[in-house]
């Protein structure tokens, strides 16, 4: 499935320099992440993958494996999605409704905010 749409985005601005990070699903693992993509929730797909644009059809077992909500920053999203597909893992836009600006910015600063924040439990 692609993600032709526009998933939804947050706008960072940390000093003087600002991102533009856009929200999806993904089925693949911290590893094959940029260095400036960040995890927002992580779960089993079945829990994750309800804030898909377009959730992906589930059974027991697919919806056991771990999924996690992440934000991709935008100069890095067609590396992202070709590194991710190529591991034949999932990326799917979020839903708009369900992670929108105010959700994404609130995961975000909970994030930011955590003891570790390098790391996020599953």
């Amino acid at each position: 499935m692609s993600d032709r749409s526009l998933p939804p985005s947050i706008t960072v601005t940390i000093g003087h320099h600002t991102r533009l990070y856009f929200a999806f699903v993904t089925t693949a693992p911290a590893e094959l992440d940029t260095p400036a993509t960040i995890t927002l929730q992580a779960g089993s797909l079945s829990e994750v993958s309800g804030y898909a644009a377009e959730p992906p059809t589930l059974d027991a077992v697919r919806g056991s494996s771990a999924a996690r909500l992440v934000l991709v920053d935008a100069m890095e999203r067609a590396w992202q999605r070709a590194k991710y597909h190529g591991h034949q893992h999932l990326l799917l836009a979020a839903d708009p409704g369900l992670a929108g600006l105010n959700t994404l910015q609130y995961w975000l600063w909970q994030r930011l905010q955590s003891p570790g924040s390098n790391q996020v439990a599953a």
